[in-house]
């Protein structure tokens, strides 16, 4: 049994080449289950109650604090359940979308998703692949400008998912782009 998990980051819904590009991913892949996440649908930004939680044990936490984090929980066990996630994102004035970088710093948490140790931080999300899909609006992947798709590769790998295949809209992958 093999689990996807399947995540759009464009603002746009109609016309989006990145929703696009990133369905035909899916229907390639032929896994078992697939996990739907919408990030155009919102995802919050951290805040002072979100913070202090992640650094509190569970048994301690308070209600205010559990909830703050509940979200995150269930985004971090769709990342957990999954064999292969895929990600289709627009670029957004040479990055990423925020409500992109937005779901980043829910699902990276110390203990949780990566740990620290005496050797430096190790990702915790080993065993999976990821499949990131960009459509950059003439911004060339891999160029002086792209600001996404090198940072979408440092933040995976640094919570242990470093299978990544980094695809232009058409499907041509970063390293065919910069041959």
């Amino acid at each position: 049994m093999t689990t996807l998990l399947h995540i759009d980051a464009s603002a746009r819904f109609a016309d989006s080449a990145s929703r696009q590009a990133s369905a035909r991913i899916v229907a390639e892949q032929n896994a078992d289950t697939v996990i739907r996440r919408d990030l155009a649908e919102g995802v919050p930004f951290l805040d002072e109650t979100f913070t202090v939680a992640t650094f509190t044990p569970a048994e301690n936490r308070t209600p205010e604090q559990a909830a703050a984090l509940a979200l995150s929980d269930e985004l971090v066990a769709e990342l957990q359940a999954a064999d292969t996630i895929v990600i289709g994102t627009a670029m957004y004035n040479f990055s990423l979308p925020a409500v992109l970088k937005a779901w980043i710093d829910q699902i990276a948490r110390a203990g949780v998703t990566f740990a620290y140790t005496e050797a430096g931080p190790k990702g915790l999300l080993t065993g999976k692949k990821a499949i990131v899909t960009i459509a950059t609006g003439g911004t060339p992947l891999g160029s002086d400008f792209d600001h996404a798709s090198n940072y979408l590769r440092f933040i995976l790998g640094f919570v242990g998912i470093t299978d990544v295949t980094i695809l232009d809209k058409e499907g041509q992958t970063l390293d065919q782009i910069a041959a």
